[in-house]
């Protein structure tokens, strides 16, 4: 009877270890076709026109691709981001792609046209709603807050609506609810992750992700007590970098190859 108990343990803590510890493959690709701007600022996806949104940092005349579900480009190579975008998301309550943008851009919302492109870009919040100048916002449209990965490694969270700071969020980066949590503090492995971005995937009990440069791993984090809940292993070709090109919608987690100048696509 005890091996039998000790077969069922060793099997069940096999399945949650390899939970945790999925390697992700690449699915897709979404090329950014003509120069302008070293980094990726981010993708987003609009479930009502079934299209990906892929948009450049750095410069409002550099490029955001419209691509359709398989990758393909849609759009002009002419198309311009027309706000220096960090974040990028949609708002299903507004049926709009919204975004963050650098340092004191604020928030803003893309006006689209009939074929899904961009179009005009409409205020929604001004000033240096976030915590640095190069921030990426991720958007919980359950609660209609942006958050914020800060300096501390932890989670600032802003209230939609009016673009006000509401709370912080603890993360024990790195460590679960089992690990012992006073060896060490975020400060000791700070260096190690994508210092601007954080991501949301809305799954139970591993809503937001962080990237692990150093690790090649995304980490996902319980939003109710900031412990580390899964990580998902990259391929050792996949490109990684501890400043913005890190992304997640539909189900995908997103990194921006600079020198390919491609969006690639992992689930």
């Amino acid at each position: 009877m005890k091996k039998i108990f000790l077969i069922a343990a060793l099997a069940f803590t096999a399945v949650v270890n390899a939970q945790a510890t999925r390697t992700l493959k690449k699915v897709l690709e979404l090329t950014i076709p003509r120069e302008g701007g070293a980094n990726g600022a981010s993708v987003a996806w609009h479930p009502g026109l079934k299209k990906y949104y892929a948009a450049m940092s750095g410069n409002t005349d550099f490029f955001i691709g419209v691509y359709d579900v398989t990758g393909k480009r849609l759009n002009p190579i002419t198309q311009k981001t027309m706000f220096d975008v960090r974040g990028l998301w949609y708002n299903p309550a507004a049926k709009a792609l919204q975004m963050n943008g650098y340092n004191d851009f604020g928030w803003g919302e893309y006006k689209l046209d009939a074929k899904g492109f961009p179009t005009d870009v409409t205020v929604l919040n001004e000033g240096m709603n976030q915590p640095d100048e190069q921030s990426v916002g991720a958007f919980n449209p359950k609660e209609k807050v942006i958050y914020f990965f800060n300096g501390e490694g932890n989670i600032e969270k802003y209230n939609l609506a009016s673009g006000e700071y509401d709370e912080d969020i603890e993360l024990t980066l790195g460590k679960t609810k089992d690990d012992d949590l006073d060896d060490g503090d975020n400060y000791d492995v700070l260096q190690d992750y994508n210092n601007t971005t954080i991501v949301y995937t809305g799954i139970t009990n591993a809503e937001v992700g962080l990237l692990n440069a150093a690790n090649k791993e995304i980490e996902l984090y319980n939003l109710k007590d900031g412990h580390l809940t899964r990580k998902l292993a990259l391929p050792e070709n996949a490109p990684v970098e501890d400043f913005l090109n890190f992304a997640y919608c539909n189900s995908v987690y997103w990194l921006f190859d600079k020198s390919a100048r491609v969006w690639k696509g992992y689930k």
